[in-house]
């Protein structure tokens, strides 16, 4: 299965979690060198298996969410079940969980009990508003937090619907944010002074939180001048123009002009240079404001030409534009080629196929994918017989019982 590069190697992490945030914060530690130890329910298995399309009747959103990671089938409600996850919680430096607040207690995995065990341990605890709160017993998914944190307020036409978005945004977020917070637990862990040092802590993620930093500083502003920003479609409230154009073969590409001098050179390539001259012109805020004469000279412009012709001349100018992609386009770009921003991977089942690659470059330790997400229970053995010592007959009786598969 490959050996673990990355700075994260040497670091054990157990994947108690489900869609989407838990897994893909796992998925970001095992891509950076952390052995990750994937829990499933022995029967059920992983309710991420069946989101998503499939080939052959195997699952390919979980390849790579599930990447470089070990997976055993485990019934945690099981007080059995519980004892062997105690056990795996023993040799770990982090576990991340997302069962509603109180869940883990019930089970008698609570972080009291696992600290216990495992003084060191990182225990995240990913939900949809946190572990305390009015809400924090609420079921929680990423829909619920994109409507909650202003993002469909402000998505969507001016005269249509709120509008969420087609993929999870929220829970993306969530995890990449969770991700983070891992590494800052456990550089304060390592590198804490006296007593502290070799201490864990609790990470409380709400799905809720990063997507309200990421949506901006609307509450802000509404607590300083009381406005409530409205949606805008494409166009931006800071800058204009800035907006999706239709070209003359019938694609689409998007144009940005948030930096003063970028604005200055659209209008200049589209012939309207004039209007540069304007007071108006002079600050985003203002531009935004005439909108709809900016849109018209511009979106006139790139519909009698190309798409390939815009950003040719787009590219010559020094002005910001991107052709409209969907996936077919993303894995035939040249940059994204070159760059290997989407890699193939060697799967036992599909043979190579496309994935995204791991989020960031390091130049020292640059982390890799190591293998794609396992079938059910393929590690079990492996992890309680080979790696816990447990009895190989304890283990064949356990899986009778379906508390392991």
């Amino acid at each position: 299965m490959g050996t673990a590069a990355g700075p994260l190697a040497g670091i054990r992490v157990i994947d108690a979690s489900t869609i989407l945030a838990g897994p893909l914060c796992c998925q970001i530690l095992g891509d950076y060198g952390a052995d990750v130890v994937k829990i499933e329910h022995p029967v059920a298995g992983d309710s991420m298996r069946g989101h998503g399309r499939s080939k052959d009747g195997v699952p390919l959103w979980w390849k790579e969410i599930s990447r470089n990671k070990r997976t055993i089938g485990l019934s945690l409600s099981d007080p059995a079940g519980a004892a062997v996850f105690k056990e795996l919680a023993a040799t770990a430096d982090v576990v991340v969980e997302n069962f509603r607040p109180g869940t883990f207690e019930r089970w008698g995995l609570g972080p009291d009990v696992l600290h216990e065990l495992n003084p060191g341990l990182i225990l995240v605890r990913v939900t949809g508003f946190g572990q305390t709160g009015p809400y924090a017993a609420r079921a929680g998914f990423g829909t619920l937090a994109e409507a909650m944190s202003g993002f469909a307020h402000l998505t969507g036409q001016p005269d249509g619907p709120p509008t969420l978005p087609a993929f999870g945004l929220a829970d993306s977020i969530a995890g990449i944010a969770a991700s983070s917070a891992v590494a800052m637990a456990l550089f304060a862990r390592d590198n804490a002074p006296g007593d502290e040092r070799g201490r864990g802590q609790v990470i409380d993620m709400s799905l809720l939180e990063p997507i309200l930093a990421a949506v901006g500083p609307g509450p802000t502003v509404f607590d300083q001048l009381g406005e409530i920003g409205t949606r805008n479609g494409n166009r931006s409230s800071n800058n204009a123009p800035r907006n999706t154009y239709r070209t003359k073969d019938d694609r689409w590409v998007a144009v940005s002009t948030s930096a003063q001098r970028v604005a200055e050179r659209v209008m200049e390539l589209v012939g309207h240079p004039e209007v540069i001259a304007e007071p108006w012109f002079a600050t985003g805020a203002q531009r935004a404001e005439h909108a709809d004469l900016l849109d018209r000279y511009v979106g006139d412009w790139i519909a009698a030409r190309t798409r390939d012709e815009v950003a040719e001349a787009f590219a010559a100018a020094g002005a910001a534009v991107a052709p409209i992609y969907d996936a077919s386009d993303i894995v035939s770009d040249p940059h994204v080629r070159a760059t290997e921003m989407i890699t193939k991977v060697e799967d036992p089942d599909l043979g190579p196929m496309a994935m995204h690659n791991v989020m960031w470059r390091m130049s020292r330790t640059p982390g890799s994918i190591r293998f794609t997400g396992r079938p059910p229970g393929a590690d079990t053995d492996e992890l309680l017989v080979g790696e816990l010592g447990m009895d190989p007959d304890a283990v064949a009786e356990l899986r009778e019982r379906g508390v392991v598969n």
